[in-house]
């Protein structure tokens, strides 16, 4: 973070000023802290529910530089909960981050946008996060939240974790050093898959997204604007529908576990230790497969013309690409290839089914 609050312009006729005019009347944030928030960057990871709604509140609350990242393409079931996308995204088959950054910018354009179609894994996150001052959870896994543990506690980055499904969700704001971690949380990992809800079967109300993605920002303005004394230190758990709030101390949970991340300096995750090759997509009745190598490809980005025109001469089913991915209709399945090899198979929650129909269709 850019030091030299103390040298922001007064002036209330600047258009700074009567932008921010009703957050900085706000006490506890005021012109100093106002200053500090555009002299701040957050990376929001993933960009669906939570994290379009986090990455709105960031934008218009000034936060200098927003870098958004996101692996997947807009679709039309995300329009009920996603807020940054519309329609024709969804028609366009427009990549989540790219969609998002343009609608932020209109929103917002004294302020930068860095939006990223890429998947987060072990090979990239330390990157990713060597620069920005808070890091903010839009994920829909617990293995990616877990990965953001790893690296935030050995980079002493703090970041917010979000979850929701059906009318419930919950938030906790990690300070490495100063309050227990995710893993303390559960120390025994993330859920055996297939052990836990998913929003397949118990579905998703829009309502507890956004209460959850405002208390994830409001923690996030808090720690930008030089307020950390004022972030909770509990988790807060919602039962929307009952209109229950509750709120969870865990001033004692990192002295009563002995946690392998930020006790032990276990980083097993980070290290790439437990990370899958596969991901179900919550809701999407898809698989998403990640470190696909197909031929000519090497560490080169994939050629998603090349293979467009080449499934179109083998006339496989109806093919259509763009810069940014490459959609194979084989019915009942879809295949969607990014550049950076990476492919989303709906249709199927099976990994070694959507293998097979990669290998069928596209190669391996």
């Amino acid at each position: 973070m850019t030091a030299g609050a103390d040298q922001i312009d007064q002036s209330s006729d600047s258009e700074s000023g009567d932008r921010y005019s009703r957050q900085t009347r706000f006490a506890p944030i005021g012109k100093a802290g106002q200053y500090r928030i555009g002299q701040s960057s957050a990376l929001v990871i993933g960009c669906g529910a939570l994290g379009s709604a986090i990455s709105d509140l960031l934008a218009r609350g000034g936060v200098g530089k927003l870098t958004i990242i996101d692996r997947d393409i807009v679709d039309l079931s995300n329009l009920q909960r996603q807020s940054l996308y519309d329609e024709q995204d969804a028609a366009d088959g427009v990549p989540k981050a790219i969609a998002a950054a343009k609608k932020l910018r209109a929103i917002n354009s004294t302020i930068e946008i860095e939006p990223l179609v890429a998947e987060v894994s072990p090979g990239n996150i330390e990157k990713l996060i060597a620069d920005v001052d808070i890091i903010l959870d839009g994920t829909d896994n617990f293995e990616t939240r877990f990965l953001i543990n790893d690296a935030a506690v050995e980079h002493n980055k703090p970041w917010v974790y979000g979850g929701c499904l059906g009318a419930d969700g919950q938030s906790m704001t990690i300070l490495p050093g100063l309050g227990p971690c995710l893993n303390c949380l559960m120390p025994d990992g993330p859920p055996t898959a297939g052990t836990s809800p998913t929003c397949d079967a118990h579905g998703i109300l829009a309502t507890v997204i956004h209460v959850i993605a405002s208390l994830q920002a409001n923690e996030a303005f808090k720690i930008l604007s030089g307020n950390q004394r004022a972030v909770r230190k509990q988790l807060t758990v919602v039962s929307l529908w009952e209109s229950q709030f509750r709120q969870l101390n865990l001033d004692r949970l990192r002295d009563q576990v002995d946690c392998p991340t930020c006790k032990q300096g276990r980083f097993e995750w980070l290290e790439g230790n437990r990370w899958s090759q596969s991901t179900i997509l919550c809701g999407r009745n898809s698989v998403q497969l990640s470190g696909t190598k197909l031929s000519g490809m090497n560490d080169e980005p994939v050629s998603l013309a090349a293979i467009g025109e080449r499934l179109v001469v083998e006339g496989l089913g109806d093919v259509q690409w763009n810069e940014f991915r490459l959609r194979l209709r084989v019915d009942p399945y879809t295949l969607t290839m990014f550049s950076d090899g990476r492919v989303i198979v709906q249709g199927t929650e099976e990994p070694m089914v959507a293998r097979k129909l990669l290998a069928q269709f596209i190669g391996n």
